[in-house]
């Protein structure tokens, strides 16, 4: 990937500036794109544990999940979908700026209090990989894994047919779309499995990945993600 080593490269033979301010980086502090004041558009802000949705307080619980709680056991996010967030996602999704994996990575695992025996990825059907050239959650997962020292199976998922973007559609939409959608190369062999993407909206997606695997004998799910979005009024 040559913006990515140019980008590496360029870095060790310019002054560093902040990527967000473009104030000149403070040569003491642990490499990061952002200077200390900038970094806190990514600092943490009170959630449920559970759904990862904002709440006054931190709780393990809020209200939703104490009465309708979803398949997962945990959800660890950085923010919601807004900018400055927001537009990272997009210029690693969209522009093929990969090395925002990295960037975005330690934002992630810093909130990691508990670690899963195996990470895995949301899969992206074949045709739209290969129309895309790669799939972004991967790239997300490897780093991560890299990071918090477990092992990525990327391919514990496979994706059984295309389907229609999730964008636009409310809950109920989105879990008819991704109906048969997904299925489990093998079982894994493992009891707590972390499930990475970028964006966590209804959580249809992780919904049906977390049945295949609740079914196939796993006992915790985690969720990683870098943005965790509050649903469409619409949707409810």
């Amino acid at each position: 990937m040559l913006s990515d080593w140019l980008q590496k490269t360029m870095h060790q033979y310019c002054t560093p500036v902040c990527d967000l301010c473009r104030l000149p980086l403070d040569p003491k502090q642990e490499f990061s794109i952002w200077c200390s004041s900038c970094q806190s558009y990514f600092q943490s802000t009170s959630r449920c544990q559970r759904c990862g949705l904002p709440t006054v307080t931190s709780t393990p619980m809020c209200g939703s999940c104490l009465t309708a709680p979803p398949l997962w056991s945990r959800l660890y996010c950085v923010g919601d979908y807004q900018a400055p967030l927001s537009n990272y996602i997009s210029k690693l999704k969209y522009q093929r700026q990969f090395w925002h994996a990295r960037n975005l990575a330690p934002l992630l695992t810093e909130k990691i209090d508990t670690k899963p025996e195996i990470l895995t990825s949301v899969p992206m059907h074949w045709r739209r990989k290969w129309w895309r050239g790669f799939n972004h959650s991967e790239i997300l997962a490897a780093e991560v894994a890299k990071r918090i020292g477990i092992t990525y199976q990327h391919n514990l998922f496979k994706r059984c047919r295309p389907t229609k973007q999730q964008q636009g559609l409310n809950k109920s939409q989105r879990l008819s779309n991704l109906r048969g959608a997904f299925r489990l190369s093998s079982p894994p062999l493992a009891k707590h499995v972390a499930i990475i993407d970028d964006v966590v909206t209804t959580g249809s997606t992780v919904h049906h990945l977390c049945k295949l695997l609740l079914e196939a004998g796993v006992e915790t799910i985690d969720i990683y993600c870098i943005c965790r979005t509050p649903e469409p009024t619409d949707s409810h």
